[in-house]
């Protein structure tokens, strides 16, 4: 093994021989990138990234296609300049006068079909389509689109969509779709109609007009070894009605573009059918489609999506979906001639649409939001009242900054929906994302710092903290471990277009486990409440000295009952009962349940506040320890 030259630049190693030499090279920051270049038979380069001291290949720009050699001509042409501006030259007479290749570009073929699928020739390859279709697509003929299909078929097979993951410009997969989508849209009809079929590429094509009953195209195509899956367009009659004259209406079926898309990490989203792409007249502005499903396991929920081609991500806002069942989807999508013209469905997870559940989430987060400001009110009203002892001032303290918090998130829950519903901006939705992790991050480590308080009351009698040292300890963990956590969450997320999950805006869960974020800090957080409540309950148990048996026996269930009902709420341990719709996400019992139990925790909580105010005020301040008498800790010594 020879290198001639290592040099280091700017954390880049480059080596100008190499035969595995990649191994000699040290990785030893993560974010380092090793560029080699491609062995004698290839021109190009590879380059390496390291990642937990290993060198992981990133991208491979090797490639053995010369695009420019393809169209060397013994002859020039008036289009010869065109041709050689956008990279390669005129399609023209080859060396034998043959001026086929003039006419349907059939002269590329055997170069293009004989070389490997590998990376760097599927780069130039999308390169070369893309000239195609902006330099020469007039008069698109069937000799043409054979050729141009012929081509595309090559890099779309199913057996080098792995391939996918190592080209150079992430963007490849997008910009093969639109040249497609442009080329194939100028496609001329030969007697009202035209079908080209590849394995992995089919085109159609058919006349209409306001007259037309209604035009449907049907597509059945290998996904891979296992078998076809189907994808079926349909123009409604309705549609058609808005013809001002005849026209006419082009779709293209990709059954392995969605797999392609997915690999190449431009839209990390698991496609469950096959791309069908429209080219429309611009009168006409809703389509019916039907897909397959890849997968037809009954868990397995499907997602209406139109390609964006101006943003390059799915969008769902473009289609609506009608009918799902274990092994179909019907879709009505908006075409547009800018926007959207490619459409798909996904994989997404188990979202329960009922009437009573969305009535109940509806209603329960009004009244949480009133009952909330009512809240607050009260505790501007009451403060001076019920704070004039260190222990009340820090128990109201955190009560204030859990309502503000729930608050909050509560709205920011309101407008996130608003945003996803209504707007395009996907920083916008990164941005209510965001903060409403924060916010109810926050609402968890504020009831975090609840709970240690009630344990600091019972347990520690002789220990004093002061108001100083508390307000900045509670500030600490109340906002700062939130705040670290969420910029940690968007900081590593997002970069991979990871953060949201598709659908909605909040955390992802099927590509990077984002919303691992929000629930390990608040399971974690219900778990220690709930010893917490554990602790309170063992303790207020205890009955007083002097109290006859029966007397006992009722007034510790009492005290517990009392206790129990209060600090469920207040601690949040209600979110527990989350895990069961992580248990069966399709029982509307449990959502129901845990939506009800949620919605209604800060009123249930906020009651007993009042109540815990009203006393306050009635009986005057109480003394140093008079939380454990509210806690009914009687005999205590």
């Amino acid at each position: 093994c020879m290198i001639c030259c290592l040099i280091p630049y700017n954390n880049i190693c480059l080596i100008c021989f190499t035969d595995g030499c990649i191994n000699l090279i040290p990785c030893k920051d993560n974010g380092a990138i090793c560029i080699q270049p491609c062995s004698p038979s290839f021109h190009g380069e590879t380059s390496f990234v390291c990642e937990n001291r290993k060198w992981q290949m990133f991208a491979d720009a090797c490639a053995s296609l010369d695009v420019q050699s393809l169209f060397q001509v013994s002859n020039t042409n008036t289009c010869n300049n065109q041709m050689i501006h956008g990279g390669a030259k005129y399609f023209g007479d080859d060396d034998h006068g043959n001026s086929n290749c003039q006419a349907d570009f059939s002269c590329i073929i055997p170069d293009i079909l004989s070389s490997p699928a590998i990376p760097g020739n599927i780069a130039d390859i999308v390169e070369l389509l893309k000239k195609i279709s902006l330099l020469l697509s007039e008069n698109v003929n069937r000799g043409k689109m054979q050729t141009y299909s012929r081509i595309a078929n090559h890099i779309l097979n199913s057996s080098i969509i792995s391939n996918w993951a190592f080209v150079k410009d992430r963007n490849a997969s997008s910009i093969l779709l639109d040249s497609v989508n442009l080329f194939a849209g100028k496609l001329l009809l030969r007697n009202g109609s035209e079908r080209i079929q590849e394995r992995f590429i089919s085109t159609k094509g058919y006349s209409i007009h306001k007259n037309t009953s209604g035009k449907s195209f049907d597509f059945s195509m290998e996904f891979n070894n296992t078998g076809n899956i189907t994808g079926h367009v349909v123009i409604p009659e309705e549609e058609l009605s808005r013809l001002p004259k005849a026209s006419k209406a082009i779709s293209i079926a990709f059954p392995t573009l969605g797999a392609i898309i997915e690999t190449s990490r431009l839209d990390p989203v698991s496609v469950n059918g096959m791309v069908l792409s429209v080219s429309l007249p611009e009168e006409l502005r809703h389509i019916l489609l039907t897909f397959e499903k890849v997968n037809k396991l009954e868990n397995v929920k499907a997602q209406c999506v139109g390609w964006h081609s101006t943003e390059r991500r799915w969008d769902n806002r473009a289609c609506k979906m009608t009918s799902d069942n274990i092994s179909s989807v019907v879709c009505v999508c908006k075409y547009h001639r800018r926007t959207f013209k490619s459409f798909s469905i996904l994989m997404s997870p188990a979202v329960l649409r009922n009437a009573v559940l969305d009535y109940v989430t509806r209603v329960g987060l009004g009244l949480s939001i009133c009952s909330l400001v009512l809240c607050l009110i009260i505790e501007a009203v009451v403060w001076r009242h019920v704070t004039k002892t260190e222990i009340t001032y820090m128990r109201h303290f955190c009560l204030v900054n859990i309502a503000t918090s729930l608050l909050i998130a509560d709205v920011l829950f309101i407008l996130a929906a608003v945003v996803h519903n209504t707007a395009l901006n996907y920083q916008l939705c990164v941005a209510a994302t965001f903060f409403l992790h924060f916010f109810y991050l926050a609402l968890f480590f504020w009831m975090f710092t609840l709970g240690l308080l009630i344990l600091y009351g019972l347990l520690l009698i002789f220990f004093k903290i002061t108001r100083s040292v508390f307000i900045a300890t509670a500030f600490s963990v109340g906002y700062g471990c939130p705040l670290v956590i969420s910029v940690l969450t968007v900081a590593i997320t997002e970069p991979k277009n990871g953060y949201l999950r598709s659908g909605a805006c909040w955390l992802n869960w099927y590509e990077t486990k984002a919303l691992l974020a929000f629930v390990v800090p608040a399971l974690s957080i219900i778990v220690v409440n709930v010893v917490v409540v554990i602790v309170v309950v063992v303790k207020t148990g205890r009955s007083s000295v002097g109290e006859g048996c029966k007397s006992q026996d009722l007034s510790n269930m009492i005290r517990i009952s009392k206790n129990v009902a209060l600090l469920t709420p207040l601690l949040g341990l209600t979110w527990g009962f989350g895990l069961a719709t992580v248990v069966d996400s399709r029982s509307l019992a449990f959502h129901v349940t845990f939506a009800l139990l949620n919605a209604f925790q800060v009123n249930s909580a906020r009651l007993g506040m009042v109540c815990d105010q009203t006393l306050s005020l009635g009986k005057g301040s109480r003394s140093k320890r008079g939380w454990q008498h509210a806690l009914c800790v009687k005999n205590r010594v």
